[in-house]
């Protein structure tokens, strides 16, 4: 049993039905060339992954509410995972599109998860005319941050083309599932609680004494973040009240084009993703007659984690920064992102001591939860100015490349890329990145979130020309069309989920 940081619970108690807060990653993995035509590859890989989800904790472990949900649930093991609600087998039409991917993507992504399980769901995904397969991986933002999903690939793949051993016992070895009392779970919740407390106390002079600093730096002038980045955004097309409808679009670009933008210009590949983000925004409120004079603010994720650290919680915080979508020419709005995003980074890095990751629980899931729901129902977000017009998150993806070995069928076992998507918000749009070994591609993903929206492209056109650029043409949306549907039972060799997929009927 493991008691709930104060900042996983936030991201719980925030959850509404129009407003999801699980994050997920898209793999496509690339099948080896020598293998037999007629092997059942996603069936072989959906056995492979078995025995590795239900040996790792992470995909045992399951909420314990407590009792009127008067504080943050505990995490409880909750034994060998019920795969037939956890996994699903996924079969596009014939020859399907990358576009077919994306809308089957924007299907899964808008369901909630279930609460009553362990907070995760895989879809294996078949069908591509590239022969690819895609693995749709969705977990709540309650369990992890960015650094420690990449962390959980190792549940998922190899380091090298040797696989790791699995036992034959695993089932055994996993073991019966936990079943706190009720006095239990009140102890570790009220152990908890007084553990913080503590805390608080000990750290409150010192966080006051640099916060008063801060301050008083920031009248001066001397201390950069605070007056560069601290300002509400303006109103936009994208800052809506949204429904659970999900977009999802997918563009590559060239990891190695964007460092050589980041060398020349003395910036960093956060910087340019940044920059490349706002021309995109730029020329699409352009075309859509509404380009605000000031500047669009990105709200961005910035990981607060000791170099290893692997935890699977929240560790990180949101900073705030200009994009600079005012500006016309290229150059000064890449300087002048970069200035923001320095500044940015700046502020966190002074005030990293004070920012909380873990609080006293008592009362939250009512006030978060009230909040959440009445900010939804009462349509502020067409109201008020955002404090942000936008998310954007650029987290890196493993150095190597990882394999996936089916026994008889991928000798050489395939490598992988990766494509993620996080919670939204009413009134805040969404651009996320995610980063590879030098010679894979960055993906850039958007999602339109207004009732019946598909993802709109333009915001995943960068125009960016250095190094190799370009990437996959994603075609036409196909959010309006059914297309594939779960396959139960059939050569997979384990259950699937019945009923109406997300992907069609």
């Amino acid at each position: 049993m493991k008691s709930m940081s104060g900042l996983d619970g936030v991201f719980l108690h925030l959850e509404t039905p129009a407003t999801p807060m699980h994050v997920a990653a898209l793999y496509l993995i690339e099948p080896a060339a020598d293998r037999e035509r007629d092997t059942d590859f996603a069936g072989e890989i959906g056995r492979q992954l078995l025995p590795r989800l239900a040996l790792a904790p992470f995909f045992r472990a399951r909420l314990a509410p407590m009792p009127l949900q008067f504080a943050n649930p505990v995490w409880i093991d909750g034994g060998v995972p019920d795969f037939s609600y956890h996994l699903r087998r996924i079969v596009l039409p014939a020859a399907a599109s990358f576009a077919d991917l994306e809308a089957c993507v924007s299907g899964l992504h808008a369901t909630l998860l279930d609460r009553r399980y362990p907070l995760w769901e895989l879809a294996i995904i078949e069908g591509l005319a590239s022969g690819e397969i895609g693995l749709y991986l969705k977990i709540h933002h309650a369990a992890l941050d960015g650094v420690s999903g990449m962390a959980l690939a190792g549940a998922l793949f190899d380091a090298t083309a040797e696989p790791a051993e699995v036992p034959a016992d695993w089932r055994q070895q996993v073991g019966e599932a936990e079943d706190p009392g009720l006095g239990q779970r009140l102890g570790a919740i009220f152990r908890h609680t007084a553990a913080q407390y503590l805390k608080l106390a000990r750290h409150l002079p010192a966080g006051l004494q640099l916060l008063t600093g801060m301050v008083r730096s920031a009248g001066r002038g001397s201390t950069p973040g605070i007056g560069q980045n601290l300002s509400f955004g303006p109103k936009t097309p994208l800052n809506v009240p949204i429904t659970a409808a999900r977009g999802f679009a997918a563009l590559s670009l060239s990891l190695a084009g964007v460092k050589e933008i980041a060398r020349r210009h003395g910036a960093t590949v956060n910087d340019v993703v940044l920059a490349l983000c706002s021309g995109a925004l730029r020329r699409y409120l352009q075309a859509q007659g509404g380009l605000p004079r000031k500047s669009l603010i990105a709200t961005m994720p910035v990981s607060l984690r000791e170099a290893g650290n692997t935890e699977t919680t929240i560790q990180a915080t949101l900073t705030l920064v200009r994009l600079a979508t005012h500006l016309a020419d290229p150059l000064r709005r890449l300087r002048a992102v970069r200035a923001a995003a320095g500044a940015a980074k700046a502020l966190t890095a002074r005030a990293r001591s004070i920012i909380p990751t873990d609080f006293p629980s008592l009362g939250v899931p009512w006030i978060v939860g009230g909040l959440a729901a009445l900010y939804g129902r009462s349509g502020l977000a067409k109201a008020i100015p955002p404090l942000a017009n936008l998310a954007i998150s650029n987290v890196p993806g493993p150095r190597q490349p990882l394999t996936s070995l089916v026994a008889g069928s991928v000798p050489a076992g395939p490598e992988y890329r990766r494509a993620r998507s996080g919670p939204q918000h009413h009134g805040v749009q969404l651009l996320r990145f995610a980063r590879f070994r030098p010679d894979r591609r960055p993906r850039c993903r958007s999602g339109r979130r207004r009732a019946g929206a598909g993802p709109d492209r333009r915001l995943c056109r960068t125009g960016a020309t250095a190094g190799d650029g370009g990437g996959r043409r994603a075609g036409e949306n196909a959010w309006s069309r059914g297309i594939g549907g779960a396959q139960a039972g059939g050569r997979s060799g384990y259950s699937t989920r019945q009923g109406r997929s997300p992907c069609g009927s």
